[in-house]
């Protein structure tokens, strides 16, 4: 299927949903024809019950949050080309600082040229991805938190109440609180951890780390100081690249070659 196309049932299935939700946006991947309704802040948990009831949505799979901050932005060229990624990082991207350090800006490619401002209402999400079996069809559901500062949605523990868990997860992590969840509280981190995790300005390594102390006896917590922040992979944000990256190497294969 050529890239340009779009897939035929998943047009159908868009169109049906932009006709029932005039107040959602409604996006489509092609050429896969993954789906994402993303619905208007305070939104999600009518449409969520509209799509059980209406569009045979009976299981939620899965609930996440998202932290949009950096995102899109390269900490190194990532452009196509037989050579491989360069590694020259420059300035604190998200996750790369140490404790007591912070991600201070959004930054485009090449990073700390440009100072990106962040957009409120728009850095954290919640996602759930929905599975209907009688009609053989998936829907990702998506509501951007209206405050940066304390995000917050719906919970849909009453439409679907296999999310109790996955919702949990999610204030776990990325701090995003549920309302009307039947008991919101940590469930992966310790008692008493500080922040969120997945945050993007929480450090890779932590704030952070735990050792045995002889003379006290016992455990005790202290600053980082044995682990150097590291990402071991490029942040790269874009769809499928086998095509551009065979005609970089072919480009790259000419000039190398002589050819004009």
């Amino acid at each position: 299927m050529s890239a340009n196309r779009m897939n035929p049932n998943a047009a159908n299935f868009a169109n049906e949903l932009r006709a029932r939700f005039p107040g959602c946006e409604v996006h489509v991947a092609d050429p896969r024809g993954e789906i994402t309704l993303q619905t208007p802040s305070g939104g999600w948990l009518e449409v969520a019950r509209a799509l059980r009831d209406e569009f045979d949505f009976e299981q939620c799979v899965d609930v996440s949050g998202i932290d949009y901050l950096g995102y899109g932005s390269d900490e190194w060229d990532t452009d196509v080309s037989s050579q491989g990624f360069s590694r020259g990082v420059e300035g604190r991207g998200p996750g790369r600082f140490k404790w007591g350090e912070a991600f201070t800006e959004q930054a485009p490619q090449p990073i700390g040229v440009e100072q990106v401002e962040a957009v409120q209402g728009r850095r954290f999400a919640a996602v759930a991805h929905l599975l209907s079996v009688s009609r053989n069809q998936r829907l990702r559901l998506r509501e951007f938190c209206a405050d940066d500062s304390l995000p917050a949605v719906d919970s849909l523990t009453s439409v679907w109440a296999g999310t109790d868990w996955f919702e949990r997860e999610a204030f776990d992590l990325f701090g995003i609180v549920f309302r009307g969840h039947p008991d919101l509280r940590r469930i992966l981190t310790d008692y008493g951890f500080v922040g969120h995790p997945f945050r993007k300005d929480f450090p890779l390594i932590g704030n952070v780390e735990v050792h045995y102390d002889a003379e006290r006896q016992r455990v005790v917590y202290g600053p980082v100081t044995s682990v150097e922040p590291r990402v071991g992979v490029p942040r790269v944000v874009r769809e499928d690249s086998r095509m551009d990256t065979a005609s970089g190497e072919a480009k790259d294969m000419k000039i190398n070659g002589g050819a004009r």
